[in-house]
């Protein structure tokens, strides 16, 4: 896997439905490297930190290959890297292939993944699509959240490199207990999982706390 672009945003407030409301969504590509530190990627702007940043949310990396899949569906937008907020956009990443817990080394950080990202209402801001999160959801495409393990340097033509793979679920797993319309034994092993984001835990037994 190989950082294809670094990203970052400064705030910008939207009149949405009525109402005024601050985001950090909109994330377009710098040319300097990012620093990712323990809570979040320095001179990042990440407003709402109940869902975004923090320790198990410092850094959020999303697929160079996903963007054909939407070009397809939105033939008509411009899609400049960072579209869907990452910090780092990563040729070669497939949710399926990543396990929670996994430790990779880019550039200078170490870093631990921990969650597949949860598409809120805010995609509309750059998607002037109602649909857009119900069709993120069908996706399945989520792209992964990190904690950092090691704070350092990041740079486009870094490497991704698997330190350490756990045996665990995959991204694309826990993604679709998150979703799926059936109860899947695998949640237990989801909640269980010592290396799970604590907000990804507590979603999952609030869907299906009492199948467990």
């Amino acid at each position: 896997m190989k950082i294809i672009s670094t990203n970052i945003a400064e705030s910008k407030t939207i009149l949405w439905k009525g109402r005024e409301v601050t985001t950090g969504l909109f994330k377009y590509p710098v040319e300097h490297p990012l620093f990712l530190g323990n809570e979040g990627v320095e001179n990042d702007h990440v407003i709402d930190r109940r869902y975004h940043g923090g320790a198990d949310k410092a850094c959020y990396l999303y697929s160079a290959d996903h963007y054909k899949y939407w070009q397809n569906l939105y033939p008509e937008l411009d899609l400049p890297w960072g579209m869907f907020g990452e910090n780092l956009t990563v040729e070669g990443l497939h949710e399926a292939d990543i396990n929670i817990g996994n430790i990779y080394k880019i550039g200078e950080a170490v870093v631990q993944v921990t969650q597949p990202r949860q598409p809120c209402f805010k995609l509309e801001f750059r998607f002037p699509d109602k649909e857009i999160v119900r069709k993120f959801v069908h996706a399945g495409y989520p792209g992964v959240y990190l904690r950092i393990l090691e704070t350092g340097k990041v740079k486009a033509g870094n490497k991704m490199e698997l330190i350490e793979k756990k045996e665990a679920l995959s991204i694309q797993k826990v993604y679709e207990l998150l979703y799926t319309g059936k109860f899947d034994a695998a949640v237990k092993q989801a909640v269980n999982d010592p290396f799970i984001a604590e907000s990804c835990k507590k979603d999952l037994l609030k869907r299906w706390g009492e199948w467990l």
